[in-house]
């Protein structure tokens, strides 16, 4: 069974947001990474990892330049990584690229797109997390 445990957004100011969140919701901080792909701050209630993703110029992940706000993707944590993937691709969708592993503080996941075009994880690990449970 599939669960949802990340959600991955993509914002123009990446402190400033993480910062909106964290007072907002009282969200645990529980990594930040900068990377080749773009920039994150990794956000958790115990249970759902919110991503913030900020890609400035020259690197390789994001929709629209540096100054868009929206929605990037989404993960899910299944069972079998590799018979999920092959279900989404039967259903219509396709392989999208894998997120090396060797990055520190990145979670890496097999990423698709939906029959829409829309972005998706799967992976057989949850996401960083707070200690806490909500």
């Amino acid at each position: 069974m599939a669960k949802l445990r990340h959600i991955a957004m993509q914002v123009p100011n990446l402190q400033e947001s993480a910062a909106y969140y964290e007072r907002l919701f009282e969200l645990d901080r529980v990594c930040d990474v900068e990377s080749e792909y773009g920039n994150a701050v990794m956000l958790s209630d115990g249970t759902m990892n919110l991503t913030l993703l900020h890609f400035p110029e020259g690197t390789k992940g994001g929709k629209n330049g540096p100054d868009w706000a929206g929605l990037h993707h989404i993960g899910f944590v299944v069972d079998d990584k590799v018979a999920s993937g092959e279900k989404a691709v039967e259903l219509g969708g396709e392989f999208f690229m894998e997120l090396p592993d060797d990055i520190p503080g990145v979670d890496a996941e097999t990423k698709y797109k939906d029959p829409n075009g829309l972005v998706f994880d799967i992976a057989d690990h949850d996401w960083t997390q707070s200690d806490r449970k909500a």
